[in-house]
C-alpha cells in the first residue's frame, strides 16, 4: 500500500487536505471520490512532502516563484475550475476556493480579479477576456460557447484536455531538440577554446624553431590570431545580420515568405507541416465539439495558426466556405495540407462528424510528429557529430603536421 496526499473540496465548499492509502493512484482517486469529495490534486505523499519542504524555504521559494502567470498554471487552473463547476459549485464560490489555495503571486492576483468581475455581474467569458495574455480568443470563445449551451463544466474539461495535449506535443518537440542544441553548443565551445587558448600556445612553440610551417598550420595560426585580435568584427557582422533578418521577418511579406519556405525545407519542412496540422486540427475540432459553428470556429483558428502561409490559405478557404463550396475541397486546393488529413476531413464532413474526425486527425499527426522528429534527429545527429569531428580533427591535423615537420627537420 502506498500513501497519497490530496487536496479536495466538499460539496459545501469546504477545502480538504489529507492523505489516503491505496495500491495505485487511480485507486486513491476513486476512494477520494467515494467520500463525496471533489478532487483537485493528488500525488504520492513523499513527493508532496518534498514540495512542501521546498516551499518552506522562503528565500529560495521567492526566487523561484514565477514573475508572471505560466502556461502550466493556466492548465491547472482550467482543470480545477472544471472539476468545481461540474460538481455544481457557483462560479464565485469556485473562484474563492481556487484563490485561497493559490500561492501569492500573479496567478492569485489574476484569479481575484476574475472573481471580482464575476461577482460584479460579468459572464466568465467577459472576465477572462480582460486578461488576453493569459486567455486567448480560442479560450474565451470556447467558454462563451459553454455558457450559451449551459455546459460550462464539460467545456472547461475539454479546454483542459486540449491544453494538456498541446503542452505534451510542445514538450516532446522541445525535449527532442534539446540534445542537438547541446551538441552544437559543445562543438562551438570546444573549437573556440582550442582556437583561443590551445593553438596560440603551439604557435609560440613553433616560433622558437624559426622554421617554415606547413600552409595548413599557417592558416590555422592566422585564424586564431584574427579571432583573438579582431574577432569582434565577426560579432558585429553576426549582430547586423540578425537585425537585418529580424527586420525582414517583421514585415508581413517577409514573414509570409519565410513561413512558406519553412514548410518546404528538406526533412524539417515535413516536421513543421505536421506540427501545424496537428495543432490546427485539434483547435478546430475542440471548437466544433463545444458548439461553435464552422465559420466562426475557422475564423478563430485562422488567428491562432502560427505559420502565416497556412493562416493566409485559410482566408481563401473561408471565402469558399461562405459560398457553400464545403470545407475539405478548398482545403485540398491550397496545396499546403497533407492529403491524408484533408481526406479524413472530407469523410468527417460527409458523415456529419467533422469535430470527431478533426480530433482523430490531430491524434494521427501527433504520432506522426514523434516519428518525424526521430527521423529528422536520426539524420541530424550523425551530421553534427561528423562536423564536430572534422573541425576538431582539422585543428589537430594542422598542429601535428607542424610538429612532424619541425621534428623531421631537427633530426
Amino acid at each position: 500500500m502506498a500513501l497519497f496526499a490530496f487536496q479536495a473540496v466538499r460539496a459545501s465548499g469546504e477545502s480538504v487536505s489529507a492523505q489516503i492509502e491505496a495500491v495505485t493512484e487511480n485507486e486513491a482517486v476513486e476512494r477520494v471520490r467515494e467520500q463525496g469529495l471533489i478532487l483537485l490534486s493528488i500525488k504520492p505523499a513523499a513527493q508532496a512532502a518534498i514540495a512542501a519542504q521546498s516551499e518552506n524555504k522562503s528565500v529560495i521559494a521567492k526566487l523561484l516563484r514565477p514573475r508572471k502567470v505560466t502556461r502550466e498554471q493556466i492548465i491547472a487552473f482550467t482543470r480545477d475550475l472544471s472539476n468545481l463547476v461540474s460538481a455544481g459549485l457557483p462560479l464565485d464560490r469556485a473562484f474563492e476556493l481556487l484563490t485561497s489555495l493559490a500561492e501569492s503571486g500573479p496567478m492569485a492576483v489574476m484569479m481575484q480579479d476574475i472573481r471580482d468581475r464575476v461577482r460584479g455581474g460579468k459572464a466568465l467569458s467577459q472576465a477572462l477576456a480582460e486578461h488576453p495574455k493569459q486567455f486567448d480568443r480560442l479560450y474565451v470563445n470556447m467558454v462563451r460557447a459553454g455558457e450559451a449551451s449551459g455546459s460550462l463544466g464539460p467545456v472547461l474539461a475539454r479546454i483542459s484536455e486540449f491544453q494538456e495535449r498541446s503542452a505534451e506535443l510542445r514538450s516532446n518537440v522541445q525535449s527532442a531538440l534539446l540534445y542537438p542544441v547541446i551538441l552544437v553548443f559543445i562543438a562551438i565551445l570546444a573549437v573556440l577554446i582550442m582556437l583561443f587558448f590551445v593553438v596560440p600556445k603551439f604557435g609560440e612553440t613553433f616560433k622558437q624553431f624559426g622554421k617554415a610551417l606547413p600552409p595548413v598550420t599557417e592558416n590555422l595560426l592566422s585564424l586564431s590570431q584574427f579571432l583573438r585580435n579582431d574577432g569582434w568584427i565577426i560579432g558585429v557582422a553576426i549582430a547586423a545580420l540578425v537585425i537585418l533578418i529580424r527586420g525582414r521577418l517583421s514585415s508581413p511579406q517577409g514573414q509570409l515568405k519565410w513561413h512558406l519556405q519553412k514548410l518546404n525545407l528538406p526533412v524539417f519542412g515535413d516536421l513543421f507541416r505536421k506540427i501545424e496540422v496537428a495543432r490546427f486540427a485539434r483547435t478546430l475540432g475542440t471548437l466544433l465539439g463545444n458548439g461553435v459553428s464552422l465559420l466562426p470556429a475557422l475564423t478563430i483558428v485562422k488567428d491562432t495558426v502560427d505559420n502565416r502561409a497556412l493562416a493566409q490559405s485559410l482566408e481563401g478557404v473561408l471565402a469558399r466556405l461562405k459560398e457553400g463550396q464545403g470545407f475539405a475541397r478548398p482545403l485540398m486546393e491550397t496545396g499546403l495540407y497533407p492529403k491524408l488529413a484533408v481526406h479524413m476531413v472530407a469523410v468527417g464532413e460527409e458523415t456529419g462528424k467533422l469535430d470527431a474526425m478533426l480530433l482523430k486527425v490531430a491524434d494521427v499527426y501527433d504520432r506522426e510528429v514523434n516519428t518525424a522528429l526521430k527521423r529528422a534527429l536520426g539524420l541530424l545527429e550523425p551530421i553534427l557529430i561528423v562536423s564536430l569531428a572534422i573541425m576538431v580533427g582539422g585543428i589537430i591535423y594542422a598542429l601535428l603536421s607542424a610538429l612532424l615537420s619541425v621534428t623531421e627537420f631537427t633530426t
